[in-house]
């Protein structure tokens, strides 16, 4: 149980920390305040501070986020009549404004808060020790920092390095790069588990029969090449899978070419059950290669035929959804322990397959996900002119909504399909 805990919190971070890496470097060449980099949610447990940027590890291993300036930030970071703690440099400028009693600074300037403006006009106004007698207002420097109530301390988020202040462009690629990483993730993934396995599935429309499988029964040999079925050319595994799954306890002629001889076999494929899908088996299996060349891009050709599958799949819910075709952590834990025991070519593989997942699923037009992010940037693009900050934040909190719903239904469904 220890090993798969560990192996699962290493996946999770991996795929945190790729996908969220995306949306940094993106951001940041988009000359966009990256104000926190959080790898796991919940209470902190430790942070640093670098490059304008705070890295914090958190206490939950089920997530993490880029929190960039101006984006989802819905609470001011002041309040009239807020206690805090000003630190200044030798010109008396704000350098860092402290809000948490977690941190104590005894050279600080203390100042209950009347007016400020973190974002143009940058100052802070306030009485100085407790003297109400007068106000005293402070200049604050464009790149001060602010010590939040936890005791993180992150930067200042002036309009100018805002999230909005980016071009439309530039925010439809940050939306995008979360994404885009988990697609290189997967590539590379299965790259090296084609170099590292010493054969790969081929791509060709021969064949490996299993034995006693229906296509055996039915006269099917290893290396029979099959071109065509029921009259429909067949020039690849991919087209012979789909024509066999799309077939489902009905008769399938298949012209078969062995040496030099060519022959029409009957099949009946049988009706198999995949998750909410039904799908036709005949008892084949591509050929395997051993060359290296195809090794290596196993890494585009199996992330590409896992790819058309997944999309596959999300066809099949929209015919009859089922719980059972999601899964969220629970699932994931489940899948990890069992790649766990087979060895570590299986937590790669697992790794690939997650990845491509959270890609895929991440750019669906739901609100809240990227997917629907870049939907808001296409129609801002057709409109010419941004949605009213209102609107969008109305529709990503619906989205939100819907999906920790979703999360708490499938989280739920998944306790009762693993543990009992």
């Amino acid at each position: 149980m220890i090993t798969t805990i560990i192996t699962f919190i290493i996946v999770f971070g991996i795929l945190v920390i790729v996908h969220e890496y995306g949306h940094f470097i993106a951001a940041k060449k988009s000359g966009i305040l990256v104000r926190e980099f959080s790898v796991g949610m919940g209470p902190k447990i430790v942070d640093m501070q670098r490059n304008g940027t705070t890295y914090t590890l958190r206490i939950l291993p089920i997530g993490g986020y880029v929190r960039m300036a101006g984006l989802d930030e819905q609470e001011d970071e002041l309040k009239p009549g807020q206690h805090v703690t000003l630190t200044t440099n030798a010109q008396g400028e704000v350098t860092v404004i402290n809000t948490s009693n977690k941190v104590q600074n005894l050279a600080g300037i203390p100042v209950d808060v009347t007016k400020f403006d973190l974002q143009d006009a940058l100052f802070i106004e306030g009485y100085e020790n407790g003297d109400e007698d007068q106000t005293r207002r402070f200049k604050i420097i464009h790149d001060a920092s602010i010590i939040e109530s936890d005791g993180t301390e992150v930067r200042i988020a002036p309009r100018d390095v805002q999230f909005q202040s980016a071009s439309i462009w530039r925010r439809l690629i940050t939306n995008f790069a979360g994404p885009f990483n988990n697609f290189i993730l997967a590539i590379i993934v299965f790259s090296i588990m084609g170099v590292a396995q010493g054969a790969v599935p081929s791509n060709s429309n021969k064949v490996q029969v299993i034995e006693n499988g229906i296509a055996q029964k039915a006269g099917l040999k290893d290396n029979d090449r099959i071109v065509s079925a029921n009259g429909v050319k067949i020039n690849n595994w991919t087209e012979l899978s789909k024509a066999v799954s799309n077939n489902p306890e009905k008769s399938v002629t298949l012209k078969v070419v062995r040496g030099d001889q060519t022959q029409d076999i009957k099949v009946t494929p049988k009706l198999v059950k995949n998750g909410s899908q039904k799908v036709g088996m005949i008892g084949v299996q591509a050929t395997m290669t051993t060359n290296l060349g195809q090794r290596i891009l196993y890494g585009f050709t199996g992330t590409w035929q896992m790819t058309k599958s997944l999309f596959t799949a999300l066809g099949q819910m929209l015919h009859g959804f089922s719980l059972n075709d999601l899964g969220g952590p629970v699932a994931i834990y489940a899948t990890t322990s069992k790649a766990t025991h087979q060895g570590l070519l299986s937590v790669m593989y697992v790794l690939g397959f997650l990845s491509l997942n959270l890609g895929i699923v991440n750019l669906l037009p739901i609100p809240a996900l990227d997917g629907g992010k870049i939907l808001l940037n296409f129609i801002e693009v057709i409109r010419r002119k941004p949605m009213k900050t209102e609107t969008e934040n109305l529709i990503t909190l619906i989205g939100f909504g819907f999906l920790m719903l979703l999360m708490l239904l499938v989280t739920w469904n998944d306790i009762q399909r693993y543990f009992f």
